[in-house]
């Protein structure tokens, strides 16, 4: 449902059931290309595996299952700059929670959170301290899912992060943390930049611009110590591999976005081809997707994709940001308190070097597991650096409104 003012709508997920009969269909009619024998993933996803994943998803995954595990969370609708934003949020029964905004990326969704959110917002009642409470608000980017399709150019991370400034503001919050990796890394690093009274920290599992991007001088590696040396070369050697094997996503939906998006609004086994390549990728999966993240909680977040139609209008966020100012320029000094949680199978090696050029780090905790998707991967870790990192911030003003005066929202 889109507003057209300042208000703030109830939101239920309801897919009509010829949509679910449509994919269905779809699924059965799938065309499906040849494969050259006994080349594993290195030309993509093998035909075997997606296969195998079709089929449970044709016959076993239950969408209704999941829908109404998503609709125990109090969903809304706003608009803001012209999009409809879509959220959750969902209130902790602590009092004095902390305010938390989550951000997903891509190819993830506000479904990400779904292992985290308990813990998160009742520690009492997951074995907890109750003084680690946030009240979470987690928004789908515009252009994602139930945030999408957008209407007009522009909206690359800058743009949603004043937008995502305005919901917290419009939920009565003056003071409150962030947190994201991915595309929500960028915009929860950008609202600490630009909004630094009302951001008390910045929790991130990605920290942008902080990887190798140029192979390092001997110079730089000798004022280095052994460790950060040894590191730097391999987050080079990482980012080389990227370069060469793994950016060809990147550019598409960089240059032509459009034009990707016949091929993904119209094949749902395009669409989950497309995504479940990168859990398989970017997670600490063993060479099987489903070694890092529940195959059903992946096809839930494929399913945002597929039935809201919003392959194209999510890929856009690349275009905008590759031909948005400064495009390609180093990340702009942030202020906040930063906390990097480091998991070893991301896309990138983080470098704090580098990163403290840029960014306020007060944190930095490096894992032995884990990848690109930490709270479908491994919530306990990701919860617990969220709980140390804000548990480790100076006491300050009131971080907003308890829940009995955020107007029923």
């Amino acid at each position: 449902m889109t507003t057209t003012d300042d208000s703030i709508s109830p939101f239920r997920i309801d897919v009509p059931r010829r949509a679910l009969d449509d994919l269905r269909t779809r699924l059965d009619l799938t065309r499906w290309p040849d494969e050259l024998p006994g080349v594993g993933w290195a030309y993509g996803v093998p035909r075997a595996y997606l296969q195998e994943l079709v089929r449970h998803w044709r016959h076993t995954y239950d969408w209704r299952a999941a829908e109404a595990r998503l609709n125990e969370w109090s969903q809304f609708t706003t608009t803001i700059d012209g999009a409809n934003v879509h959220f959750a949020h969902l209130r902790s029964p602590e009092p004095g929670a902390t305010p938390l905004l989550m951000t997903h990326g891509w190819p993830g969704s506000f479904v990400e959170f779904t292992e985290v959110a308990g813990p998160l917002t009742d520690p009492r009642a997951h074995g907890g301290d109750p003084d680690d409470a946030f009240h979470l608000v987690l928004p789908s980017i515009p252009g994602f899912g139930f945030s999408g399709p957008t209407a007009d150019t522009g909206w690359e991370f800058k743009r949603v992060a004043h937008a995502f400034a305005v919901l917290m503001e419009r939920l009565g919050y003056e003071r409150y943390g962030v947190q994201g990796g991915d595309w929500g890394a960028a915009i929860s690093r950008e609202l600490g930049r630009i909004r630094p009274e009302q951001v008390v920290g910045v929790h991130l599992n990605l920290i942008p611009g902080a990887g190798a991007s140029r192979e390092p001088s001997e110079e730089e590696l000798e004022r280095l110590s052994p460790a950060e040396r040894a590191r730097t070369l391999a987050s080079w050697e990482r980012m080389r591999e990227w370069t060469r094997e793994r950016q060809g996503y990147a550019d598409i939906q960089s240059t032509r976005p459009q034009t990707l998006a016949y091929a993904l609004t119209d094949s749902p086994v395009g669409q989950l081809a497309w995504i479940s390549e990168k859990f398989m990728e970017w997670s600490d999966s063993g060479g099987r997707p489903e070694g890092a993240v529940d195959r059903d909680h992946m096809l839930t977040n494929v399913m945002l994709y597929w039935l809201t139609g919003t392959a194209g209008s999510s890929a856009r966020i690349y275009y905008e940001r590759a031909h948005a100012a400064r495009a390609g320029a180093p990340p702009e000094s942030s202020t906040a308190p930063t906390a990097l949680a480091d998991f070893p199978r991301d896309n990138f090696i983080p470098l704090r070097h580098i990163a403290e050029r840029t960014n306020n780090i007060v944190r930095w905790t490096s894992f032995d597991r884990g990848g690109h998707f930490p709270a479908m991967e491994v919530p306990e870790l990701l919860t617990g650096d969220i709980r140390a990192f804000f548990r480790s911030l100076p006491p300050g003003p009131a971080a907003g409104p308890t829940p009995a005066s955020s107007s029923g929202h």
